[in-house]
């Protein structure tokens, strides 16, 4: 895989900007390196590296686009449908009256068991391609997740999973997230473009084209994700995403 130095450039970006559609500059897979540490990786198909991953996903997308599971419907823009689906835990929320962790009552859903079991099977194959192709990486999160309860993961390596069916995002920092451990974010899109991560530290914007898979700390930089546009009236992305949440430290 090619090597990606990432080094850092001067910006005006901050938390809370609006992210513009921007033409991705890493199109091929790749590893990420700061300062000879690898932090991350970029993989065009999934299906090139892992057929049980990409058969899975495909499962998974198929099943959140189906009546049969929960949605949150979201209002970031108009004109298109955009909603997202969270499983495993959920921290503590106070202002909504709910002071304690919780897992997500999607999975007490009998519609959504199918959904749920194929997502728990794509978080399972992208820890086995992660401890593949970056051993550190995974090494590490295991390492972190020692200090996690097991009634709080979904897979080994993360706690949470969120579903976003068109939904980018302005700039933003993922502050809740376990510092030092990384995100997956797989892709699902068709006819149509854009809903790339874009990292202005570096300079860089990751293609998110179909069953691609990106591997990256969340946590560590300023990031956005650029405007969906659906080209036909079918078009759509979506993307499976899972995390780790420091709110479950020693819970």
């Amino acid at each position: 895989m090619k090597k990606i130095n990432l080094v850092k450039v001067e910006h005006s970006v901050k938390v809370g900007d609006t992210c513009d559609y921007i033409e991705p500059n890493i199109t091929e897979d790749c590893l990420f390196y700061d300062n000879d540490e690898l932090v991350g990786f970029y993989i065009r198909d999934v299906n090139k590296h892992s057929s049980r991953l990409g058969s899975f996903v495909d499962l998974a997308d198929a099943e959140l686009r189906s009546e049969r599971v929960p949605k949150a419907t979201m209002k970031r823009s108009s004109g298109v449908l955009q909603f997202s689906t969270i499983l495993g835990a959920i921290p503590p929320k106070p202002h909504m009256r709910r002071p304690y962790s919780t897992i997500s009552s999607v999975h007490s859903v009998s519609s959504a068991k199918i959904f749920v079991k194929a997502m728990s099977l794509v978080a399972s194959e992208s820890e086995k391609l992660i401890k593949k192709l970056a051993p550190n990486i995974y090494d590490n999160q295991v390492e972190l997740f020692k200090q996690i309860d097991d009634k709080w993961k979904f897979g080994s390596i993360f706690t949470s999973s969120i579903s976003n069916y068109n939904i980018a995002a302005p700039y933003h920092r993922d502050t809740a997230n376990l510092v030092g451990a990384v995100n997956v974010i797989i892709c699902k899109r068709q006819n149509s473009k854009g809903g790339c991560t874009t990292v202005p530290d570096y300079n860089i914007t990751i293609d998110s084209c179909d069953n691609s898979m990106l591997v990256y700390p969340a946590w560590r930089n300023v990031h956005g994700v650029t405007p969906i546009i659906p080209l036909s009236d079918e078009g759509y992305r979506n993307t499976l995403v899972f995390y780790p949440l420091k709110a479950f430290l020693n819970e």
